[in-house]
């Protein structure tokens, strides 16, 4: 058995790679170049970004990249295919799917969204009714998707959809990379709160996939689904963050800075944030490591749903700190952003993106069930729909 991979060996991989690799030359193949090196995830095996190191030393070897002013991926800009479809790609899909989809992904060639939700089914993610259905060596696909975070950017999306309505809906689903440049696939805006469209709906109308672009077997789409589910919650709730780091540095910094504002009040409020958010930041470590470990479990969950309360708690008290200063908001035109930037701008513009934290990636309300029953133990709630067929479903 070989010796495990240690942190020095990465660095030392690292200065070798960076010998041979000027971070100044051209990104993109700096960026290749990383990646067929194993030195994109770490953990990730050989041939595909990684050389199978324990997953903690990921930081190790990003923090020696960005001391040599590397160009990094602009993990921010490809978040969902970093957080979500990679990891799905790696555990579901075949060693031709792995090999063509993976590369392009961590470099930030192709964007990736998410197409999952649905007017009918957001909350109950199993009731979806977009409708994949046999034609040939493929299949022909039709139906809505909404809420789709960065789909105006995407190159392919992960979709699921519905191969068979005469079974439990759980059991009728199947999953699909979906080619966002084919015949029928159109995406539209949407105008959010605060004034910009990150998010869009997706219309499927006869959108022709290859059987190549299926990921796991036909029916079993929902398993594939759940994996995707517990890598989002760890990817929103359980980001890498120094202390400080976030929504509560920009609050703590204004404290500081400007102590005019000081209320006794607000000053208990704040203590008490910050020691939430150092308690999420360091909960989100020992996340990280039971990572290494394994896959995620549903303590990602707990961890989405602390982080959407926080930062709204966050930007609520900023806007109170600040007054009427507070509520002037920085923009509200129409754009279309590659990523959503909390931190860059004002404090208004904060507190309205906050309120979409308890509702993308799982509702508040669904993960609080997901945490009542598989971290806590405690009885399901009550359902009807077990064992009926989607089809006689009330919708």
């Amino acid at each position: 058995m070989a010796a495990p991979v240690t942190a020095d060996d990465l660095l030392t991989r690292v200065d070798g790679f960076l010998a041979a690799h000027d971070p100044a030359g051209d990104r993109l193949e700096f960026l290749r170049a990383r990646f067929d090196a194993g030195l994109a995830w770490v953990h990730y095996p050989v041939g595909l970004g990684g050389i199978g190191a324990p997953r903690v030393l990921q930081s190790v070897v990003d923090q020696r990249f960005a001391a040599a002013g590397a160009p990094d991926n602009r993990p921010r800009r490809i978040s969902i295919g970093l957080g979500m479809a990679a990891p799905t790609v790696l555990r579901h899909g075949t060693a031709a799917q792995r090999a063509r989809y993976l590369r392009p992904l961590w470099t930030g060639e192709e964007v990736w969204c998410q197409l999952f939700s649905e007017p009918g089914a957001g909350s109950d993610l199993a009731g979806v009714a977009t409708r994949a259905v046999r034609d040939g060596d493929g299949w022909l696909v039709d139906g809505q998707k909404v809420w789709t975070s960065m789909a105006h950017q995407a190159r392919w999306g992960i979709l699921l959809a519905r191969t068979d309505p005469a079974v439990p809906k759980h059991q009728g689903l199947t999953y699909f990379v979906c080619d966002m440049h084919a015949p029928g696939v159109e995406v539209r805006p949407l105008r959010q709160a605060t004034g910009e469209a990150e998010f869009n709906e997706v219309f499927l109308s006869g959108v022709r996939l290859a059987d190549e672009l299926r990921i796991g077997a036909v029916g079993e789409g929902w398993a594939v689904a759940r994996t995707t589910l517990m890598n989002e919650r760890v990817a929103i709730g359980g980001n890498a963050l120094p202390r400080e780091g976030g929504m509560i540095g920009v609050l703590a910094r204004t404290w500081r800075e400007r102590p005019e504002l000081r209320t006794p009040a607000l000053h208990d409020e704040v203590l008490r944030l910050w020691v939430r958010a150092e308690a999420l930041r360091l909960t989100g470590v020992r996340l990280r490591q039971q990572l290494a470990a394994g896959e995620p479990g549903p303590e990602g969950s707990a961890m989405k749903l602390a982080f959407a309360a926080l930062t709204q708690q966050i930007s609520g008290v900023e806007v109170e700190l600040l007054g009427a200063e507070g509520l002037r908001h920085d923009g509200w035109d129409a754009t279309r952003p590659e990523e959503v930037d909390l931190i860059g701008r004002g404090a208004t513009y904060r507190w309205l993106r906050a309120k979409g934290n308890s509702i993308e990636g799982g509702t508040s309300e669904i993960l609080r069930n997901i945490v009542a029953e598989r971290v806590l133990g405690l009885p399901a709630e009550p359902r009807t729909d077990t064992g009926a067929a989607w089809k006689d479903l009330p919708r």
